[in-house]
């Protein structure tokens, strides 16, 4: 019961203090979705033109040729947390695209204890329920090709959604944008999210609160905050595409990924914290595809005092035909704060192929 209880203080915990502008908010936000995205790094900032870059960045949209589906599930944690994406593209015109993406992160079945003792003080295994604590994401895309030769850019509007059981729930809004530039086969992008800052508001349900509030003594006395905002991110990248042969193609690619606070990232200052990442995709005739990543790079401080660098490496494995392609990656390898790792599969398909 201890420990169910903790749970719930860490829960509130998470939405407290959320007045002030924070370092880390709607984290689920940030994971990255697409298993070919994830085995280089999540460095596709300048790369990225298929129906994931309402994600990425949604001027890469402007590269689909037809409507095209992508769906993503993965486990975190071992396996106690979900996470699922499903996403929605198509061409407008020979100028503009949009897309619709869904994310969903969540941990279900947590055991709710705050009714476990009767009012008589006796312990009743069947007052004991169920919840879920759930983030959603709503991401609508809208990308245009400019008037200058190779230059491209992209808008989001995201519609954020948590649950925490009965306990507690918000909804925020937030906006994002995108551009991208090509030329002589050197592709930049840059991803600015949350460019407005994102509102979460919170709403919380009191009588459930004044259950936990005597769980642990001196803590959850007070309500927590009802607004918690998202400060702004950036990602500047660069790539390039080798063609070998006409049969042997290699993508290289670095992100520069930003927030406008000190961190734990190995560039860090009061003005901005900067964690690269570089990835690279081998392909073969556009059927079968091998990658590689290494990103995450952290000042970890170590008992003795010392620090010392960690850092992800990601692989991941891909097979495209005619027009159905499906990825893999292993994330997390060598995390050396948790030694866990996730297998991430996801799908592509072009609905053109149905014509």
């Amino acid at each position: 019961m201890k420990y169910n209880y903790l749970f719930l203080l860490l829960l509130t915990t998470a939405i407290s203090s959320a007045q002030a502008v924070r370092k880390y908010s709607n984290e689920f936000m940030n994971i990255g979705v697409d298993a070919a995205a994830l085995g280089m790094s999540n460095a596709v900032t300048a790369s990225t033109n298929d129906v994931t870059s309402g994600y990425w960045n949604p001027a890469g949209l402007i590269g689909l040729e037809d409507g095209q589906v992508a769906l993503m599930h993965a486990s975190y944690f071992a396996n106690i947390a979900q996470y699922d994406y499903i996403a929605y593209a198509k061409p407008i015109d020979d100028r503009s695209a949009f897309g619709i993406s869904i994310i969903r992160f969540g941990v279900d079945d947590i055991l709710n204890t705050t009714e476990l003792i009767d009012q008589n003080g006796n312990i009743d295994y069947n007052r004991i329920s169920l919840f879920s604590a759930a983030d959603y994401g709503f991401t609508f895309s809208y990308a245009r090709k400019l008037q200058v030769p190779g230059f491209q850019y992209g808008v989001n509007a995201k519609v954020i959604r948590r649950v925490i059981g009965k306990f507690a729930n918000s909804w925020g809004v937030g906006f994002d944008i995108g551009l991208q530039f090509e030329k002589n086969d050197w592709q930049v992008g840059l991803m600015l999210r949350d460019i407005t800052t994102t509102y979460n508001i919170w709403n919380i349900d009191e009588e459930e609160f004044a259950k936990i509030q005597a769980a642990i003594p001196g803590q959850n006395q007070e309500l927590p905050e009802s607004t918690e905002i998202t400060l702004p991110k950036a990602q500047l990248g660069v790539a390039k595409k080798f063609v070998i042969r006409y049969d042997y193609s290699i993508l290289a690619a670095a992100n520069l990924n930003m927030r406008f606070a000190r961190t734990n990232d190995i560039i860090s200052s009061d003005v901005v914290s900067i964690d690269p990442a570089v990835g690279v995709e081998f392909g073969y005739i556009d059927l079968v595809y091998l990658r590689a990543g290494v990103g995450n790079f952290q000042n970890i401080s170590q008992i003795d005092g010392s620090d010392k660098v960690g850092f992800q490496p990601n692989i991941g494995l891909g097979f495209k035909y005619k027009g159905i392609e499906v990825d893999y990656a292993l994330t997390d390898l060598g995390d050396q704060s948790a030694a866990l790792y996730s297998n991430v599969f996801s799908l592509k398909v072009d609905l053109g192929i149905f014509r």
